[in-house]
């Protein structure tokens, strides 16, 4: 019997009538992930099955490391099929990590392939899927109209040309693909030098020369006009926690030239310009009707010596426990007193902070946009069951469910869309046992149609990305007669 069944995860029948009616069509906004729009735009066909699946995915990298196997393997230089090899002997030591259903649901998904992988089905599973890859069902864009992607963002420095962008486009891809503002390079003074290469980098992109605070505020601008031409209306920003928020133009204009001069910043004066610099955006996306991203939480590059030999983003980051209340609230609150605070979706990676995001994003809530702020959805180390349950436990509890803009993939790969899946298939099992325990009305259609809102068309709504829609807004409502 194949492990990823039509009900995997659906636990009774509640459940299973709420997934396969309501969720598992629904087509898919992944509104936020790192896939290489350069693939995109050049429909890139994958050679062979290491190149899709394990190139760039950190999870995997992580899991391979714990089991004994060397870093070649991972981001080194071994052969494709020794890579693979290596994960697929890593893969029966991740039992009850949510690495082996994902492993399993994506080769079912891309490859309809339902067995077990071990290192004795590897050369089938190797030799299988790349057959199907040299189709074209199964190339970027391929991959793309096999899930049902309506549209996706990347996530793009505001220097980036857009080269790629535009290509796509000009093209015929039904699947539209937006950028997203996505300035931390501007946040990071610690390095003088590194910091002050990215300025000239910036100024050639918008075309003017940057010497003063001014001028970077001008260049931003321009870069943000720019993006929102191109149908980006998103930013995101990963940071620790939010920045102090009491530096005022005058001393933000003195850090900065002492930057330029090449000069280092002490923590407290770095934290403090990126805190005006913070503002400064949050104002910029209000301005536009934007939705500004938060992905608070999180303690990177713990590895110094990692760190040094490869670079950010290589599986070396972990749970932060940095205090994140007081700080968040007061971003919030400075910018709704200038009735300047966007849209916004706030990623908590803690999930002793799940109540204090909840919580704390209810009081910013302004009676005119539905869902204005949002408890983003579990991510890196909480977008498994467990974490998801949790941030759909906080959000129900202290919030509206039934405004919650779903899912995202938060990926580089182009082998996560059954992440939606999964998501969904975890939704209904939870909504579905609550129905059968009577803690939920036993009503398929309210249910299924808050189901079906938060799958798709609450974030096309919320969004308003150009050219995408909701499929159907019927409201909420009980659909029985009510008994006197």
């Amino acid at each position: 019997m194949a492990f990823i069944t039509e009900d995997f995860l659906l636990q009774n029948k509640a459940a299973r009538n709420l997934y396969h009616t309501y969720a598992a069509n629904q087509p898919i906004l992944d509104y936020h992930g790192h896939l290489p729009v350069k693939d995109i735009a050049q429909n890139r066909r994958f050679r062979n099955l290491a190149e899709i699946w394990l190139e760039g995915d950190h999870y995997k990298w992580r899991a391979m490391r714990a089991n004994g196997v060397a870093e070649r393997y991972c981001t080194g230089d071994a052969d494709p099929y020794d890579k693979f090899l290596a994960w697929a002997r890593t893969v029966p030591y991740t039992l009850r990590n949510p690495l082996y259903q994902w492993t399993h649901l994506e080769l079912q998904r891309y490859f309809d392939i339902d067995g077990l992988l071990d290192e004795s089905t590897a050369r089938e599973v190797w030799e299988e899927s790349n057959q199907q890859l040299a189709g074209d069902s199964l190339t970027a864009q391929g991959i793309l109209q096999k899930f049902g992607v309506v549209a996706l963002c990347t996530t793009d420095d505001p220097a980036d040309s857009l080269e790629y962008h535009r290509q796509i486009e000009a093209s015929n891809l039904r699947t539209k693909v937006f950028p997203a503002y996505r300035p931390d390079r501007a946040l990071r003074t610690e390095d003088p030098l590194e910091f002050n290469h990215w300025i000239e980098k910036l100024a050639e992109s918008a075309n003017v020369e940057i010497s003063h605070l001014a001028d970077l505020l001008d260049a931003l601008r321009r870069r943000h006009d720019y993006f929102h031409q191109h149908g980006c209306r998103l930013s995101d920003h990963g940071l620790d926690a939010c920045y102090p928020t009491g530096c005022t133009e005058h001393e933000a204009e003195q850090l900065f030239a002492r930057i330029r001069d090449g000069k280092i910043l002490t923590p407290e004066e770095s934290a403090k310009f990126a805190g005006f610099m913070m503002l400064f955006f949050g104002r910029l996306d209000a301005e536009k009707g934007w939705t500004k991203q938060l992905h608070l939480g999180a303690r990177r590059n713990a590895n110094a010596r990692m760190f040094k030999h490869l670079g950010r983003d290589t599986g070396f980051d972990s749970i932060a426990d940095w205090p994140q209340a007081d700080s968040l609230a007061a971003y919030l609150d400075c910018l709704d007193q200038e009735n300047a605070l966007p849209k916004m979706i706030v990623y908590n990676l803690n999930p002793s902070d799940d109540y204090v995001f909840a919580t704390t994003l209810g009081n910013y809530q302004d009676g005119n946009i539905p869902g204005k702020l949002q408890f983003g959805s579990g991510w890196w180390f909480l977008d498994q069951k467990e974490g998801i349950e949790w941030q759909l436990n906080a959000l129900s509890n202290c919030g509206l469910l039934s405004r919650f803009v779903g899912m995202l993939t938060d990926s580089r790969s182009f082998m996560s869309f059954p992440r939606h899946e999964y998501f969904r298939r975890v939704l209904c099992n939870l909504l579905g046992k609550e129905m059968e325990s009577g803690e939920l009305p036993n009503d398929e259609e309210l249910i299924g149609i808050m189901v079906r809102n938060i799958c798709y068309n609450n974030v096309a709504s919320y969004l308003e990305l150009p050219s995408v829609r909701a499929t159907s807004i019927t409201p909420l409502k009980f659909t029985e007669k009510i008994h006197l």
